[in-house]
């Protein structure tokens, strides 16, 4: 079996080729850069230094979001138009899942975060429990001021883990103190590798059924719909 998993969903741009027991290659990049013209090549690119042709492949993995639109919805239907093709099946993953992987081994509660901007993050809360990475609090869009209020609830330390974390350093420490703890810079860039292992995990979707998870909607969708009522 060899598994391709593909993020967009934000700045990082990962791709990962793996099978149940090894991560064959990575892709990964932290760059502002437009992923319609990068995912296809880095894709093409990993399958070749790997010595794997496109019809090799038995699943597709992809991060669904939350995160950028535009990112989710590339990745997505790369994914869909790959599994499609090839007639595999196709898993969907939250991308704040797969960012929360990198906090396993820390002993307290784990909070992936996305910016959303206007003071609100795309969020969620995690905990590692024997070895599996589980949902303590679900996914959602909100006001991080009245996130981080709800977290000084808890009588654990907390991991603060993504890129955008350093935007909000300032609140969350004022808020939280020292049950905050912010991940070093290598933990806040999610891996696809650690994407497609969660697949594995999963039940596979129909190819058609399979949605972008934006947890909101776009703001001129929201003022479309709002106009109309």
């Amino acid at each position: 079996m060899k598994v391709l998993a593909i993020d967009t969903s934000n700045n990082v741009l990962g791709v990962a080729l793996l099978n149940e027991t090894t991560v064959i290659g990575e892709y990964i990049t932290n760059l502002k850069k437009n992923h319609s013209v990068r995912a296809m090549s880095a894709i093409e690119q990993l399958l070749a230094e790997c010595d794997t042709e496109v019809k090799e492949l038995t699943k597709i993995i992809v991060a669904t979001g939350p995160g950028s639109y535009t990112g989710v919805r590339i990745g997505v239907s790369i994914a869909k138009t790959l599994a499609w093709s090839l007639n595999i099946p196709i898993i969907g993953v939250s991308s704040l899942e797969v960012l929360a992987q990198n906090g396993r081994y820390f002993n307290g509660l784990i909070c992936p975060v996305f910016d959303a901007r206007r003071g609100l993050v795309y969020t969620g809360l995690y905990k590692q429990e024997k070895g599996i990475i589980v949902n303590k609090k679900e996914d959602q869009n909100i006001l991080l001021a009245d996130w981080l209020n709800e977290l000084s609830q808890f009588n654990e330390q907390i991991l603060f883990l993504g890129n955008d974390v350093v935007m909000h350093v300032e609140l969350i420490k004022e808020i939280l103190s020292d049950q905050a703890v912010i991940g070093t810079v290598s933990l806040h860039n999610p891996r696809p590798g650690e994407l497609g292992i969660i697949g594995f995990q999963k039940t596979d979707s129909v190819v058609h059924e399979l949605v972008p998870n934006y947890i909101r909607l776009a703001e001129a969708e929201a003022k479309w719909l709002e106009e109309r009522k």
